[in-house]
């Protein structure tokens, strides 16, 4: 059978019907189903045209989208090579900058140490001179220079200290801490200024310990102790300690003027000085604070202050609570009062200056001692050479020419007595690594420039323990 669309059947049946039998009414179905029929293939057109129309749009939006990532990929590619730069030149900077502070560290480092030496030799010939006057006058221009000189080592101790925090050369090296041994230390050390200014210092006896660095807490301490001293005119200081629950308050409490809530703030930040310190003639660079507050936070030891305008202040560290350590025989507990005949021994004095030398014997022969002196080792072989002199003590300066340590040197004696002669490193390098190597050699150590009072006093106990 053939197939037939309704349009051909139509058609056919048009033109097979005799005329006489098709009607109007034929005529009008097949224009109806024509017109149906057209309308559809219109549609079909028009869904089609839609289709291409469409495809056609989508067309252009990729290529449109393709070309804006094109750009937008340029423009990130432009951005992080800009970005690359500035890193590079970020990293440049950083490098120049750690550079410069490591220049400035080792610059201040070694012009400190250069400085601390002549005034290690002032000091000392200094004391001889003071002993050798008769005049009060005399005495008194001695005690200023002496005065002058003290000024001098703080503000290139400050100076020191601060470049080193600057750099991050400050590492904590945490540890039990007893605070009585550092007590006992910071009495010796302050006693000529609260003397001179006629204060009283009150130092707690404590057997308590502590988890610190005790060297930045003795620093920490020695600083606001230092502050307290120069700001107060009249009454005295306190030093004491005190159990806070799992902290040890340790407190530094003077009569001074007091500190106006205004300036609380300020006084902690490098070169601000209150307004007591230009009123009293202060003298410094306003570090001191600032080093304490540095050294603080590098410790992680909250810093407090109370003060009282026209009563004083109260300065307080917190520090974790370690259990009781035993205290040990510092400087500031040690006998000072002359023992007859107990500083006439026999002393190796080693140091590469000439002129800390030549004070040292003359500082020692005054005392009664039998000085021998040694510039390096074949100095001090040579002394050895001589099989009757035993040293009872000796007093070595740490860096030596050449690089030699003075630790080798007290090595080197100690092997040829065949024993464990008493020795006091005497160093400027205050340095950690310092500290840890004369410990670990049974030396005691002595920053320059030292205190004549404070290394007899140091003597007497080392060759009493020795008899």
């Amino acid at each position: 059978m053939t197939d037939y669309s309704p349009f051909d059947l139509d058609k056919r049946n048009l033109l097979t019907t005799p005329a006489s039998v098709v009607t109007p009414q034929d005529f009008g179905r097949v224009i109806t189903k024509l017109t149906k029929i057209n309308a559809a293939l219109m549609s079909r057109v028009e869904r089609s045209m839609d289709q291409q129309a469409s495809a056609f749009s989508l067309f252009q939006t990729a290529i449109s989208q393709e070309a804006q990532i094109k750009l937008r990929t340029e423009e990130l590619n432009t951005a992080l090579l800009r970005l690359a730069h500035a890193n590079n030149e970020l990293r440049d900077a950083r490098d120049v900058s750690e550079r410069a502070n490591m220049f400035k560290t080792r610059f201040f480092t070694a012009v400190g140490h250069d400085l601390l030496q002549p005034l290690h030799a002032a000091r000392l010939t200094l004391s001889e001179l003071a002993d050798a006057q008769n005049s009060a006058e005399n005495i008194r221009l001695a005690g200023n220079l002496s005065h002058a000189l003290s000024t001098i080592e703080e503000l290139l101790t400050s100076i020191l200290d601060i470049s080193k925090l600057e750099a991050g050369a400050f590492v904590p090296n945490f540890q039990a801490v007893a605070l009585g041994d550092i007590f006992a230390g910071l009495a010796v050390s302050l006693e000529p200024l609260t003397r001179r200014k006629s204060l009283r210092l009150l130092i707690q006896p404590t057997d308590l310990g502590v988890h610190s660095d005790p060297l930045m807490l003795r620093r920490i301490l020695q600083n606001l102790l230092a502050n307290a001293a120069n700001y107060t005119q009249t009454g005295g200081l306190l030093l004491a300690t005190r159990r806070r629950g799992d902290k040890v308050a340790i407190d530094v409490v003077d009569t001074g003027p007091g500190i106006t809530p205004t300036e609380r703030g300020r006084i902690f930040e490098e070169f601000q000085r209150g307004a007591a310190s230009e009123r009293s003639g202060g003298i410094g660079f306003g570090l001191g604070l600032a080093i304490v507050r540095r050294m603080a936070e590098a410790l992680d030891h909250p810093l407090e202050l109370r003060s009282l305008v026209g009563h004083g202040s109260r300065f307080t560290i917190l520090a974790p609570y370690a259990a009781p350590v035993p205290v040990s025989m510092l400087a500031g507990e040690r006998d000072t009062s002359a023992s007859p005949g107990l500083m006439t021994k026999p002393v190796i004095v080693i140091d590469n200056d000439l002129g800390v030398l030549d004070a040292m014997q003359t500082l020692l022969a005054r005392w009664g001692a039998d000085v021998r002196l040694a510039r390096d080792l074949d100095d001090v072989h040579e002394i050895l050479s001589d099989a009757n002199f035993m040293p009872a003590i000796v007093l070595a300066d740490y860096h030596l020419d050449g690089g030699v340590l003075g630790l080798e040197a007290v090595a080197r004696i100690r092997s040829a007595r065949q024993s464990a002669i008493p020795a006091i490193l005497i160093t400027a390098d205050r340095a950690e690594t310092t500290t840890a190597a004369a410990l670990a050699s049974h030396c005691e150590l002595l920053h320059k420039p030292v205190r004549p009072a404070e290394l007899r006093a140091l003597m007497q106990h080392m060759l009493k323990d020795s008899q």
